[in-house]
């Protein structure tokens, strides 16, 4: 349910939608602010590889990454907006928990934007849900990535206390299949188009 209203506020009344992240946001540091402050590390990191979170990346190389994916990339992924000004809004977010892989194998220019390989989030709530999403660079795909950033957002959702969520298209074979090995998941509910609610469960973290 709550993932329907959801899509619905931020579809069909954005300034609403607006102002309930603007509340989930404060209420949501209010709840977890210690507990992420308190983690530390995420373990699942392939050497050559660094995480960081998104309000630590310059904004016009967070718009360059998505600019240089394929118009394909976005048949399935469309969780917001991907201009500066809608990045910018979610770089303030504190429920919004997203970060970029960076490649520094070539040596460390951690914000050079032809470097990050994939960026994720956790789409968190006050209440103790959160909902998962990823891409991965067209440069970086088939090297096992898409499963790496799962365990790297189930680290971080299940640590501070989250229950996790996802919706994945079952014509979308990769993201399909990277959400199977990276995790132990429980089929809630058909949605239409083809999409599969699931929850992610704890059980298979690493």
């Amino acid at each position: 349910m709550l993932y329907v209203i959801a899509h619905f506020l931020r579809d069909k009344i954005p300034w609403v939608w607006d102002l309930v992240d603007v509340l989930n946001s404060a209420l949501f540091q209010l709840r977890y602010g210690k507990k992420l402050k308190g983690f530390k590390k995420f373990q699942s990191v392939s050497n050559g590889f660094i995480v960081k979170p998104i309000c630590e990346v310059p904004t016009e190389q967070l718009v360059e990454f998505f600019a240089r994916q394929p118009e394909e990339a976005y048949r399935f992924f469309k969780p917001h907006g991907f201009d500066q000004i809608s990045i910018k809004k979610f770089q303030r977010n504190k429920a919004f928990l997203a970060y970029v892989l960076i490649d520094v194998s070539g040596g460390f220019n951690e914000f050079q934007s032809s470097k990050i390989a994939g960026y994720c989030f956790n789409r968190s709530f006050f209440h103790g849900k959160g909902f998962r999403g990823r891409m991965v660079d067209i440069s970086y795909r088939g090297k096992g990535l898409g499963t790496m950033i799962n365990k790297i957002l189930n680290e971080v959702g299940f640590g501070i206390g989250l229950r996790l969520f996802e919706t994945v298209n079952k014509d979308n074979v990769a993201s399909y299949r990277s959400a199977m090995s990276a995790s132990n998941v429980k089929v809630i509910k058909e949605l239409e188009g083809g999409d599969l609610y699931l929850e992610i469960l704890k059980d298979k973290m690493i």
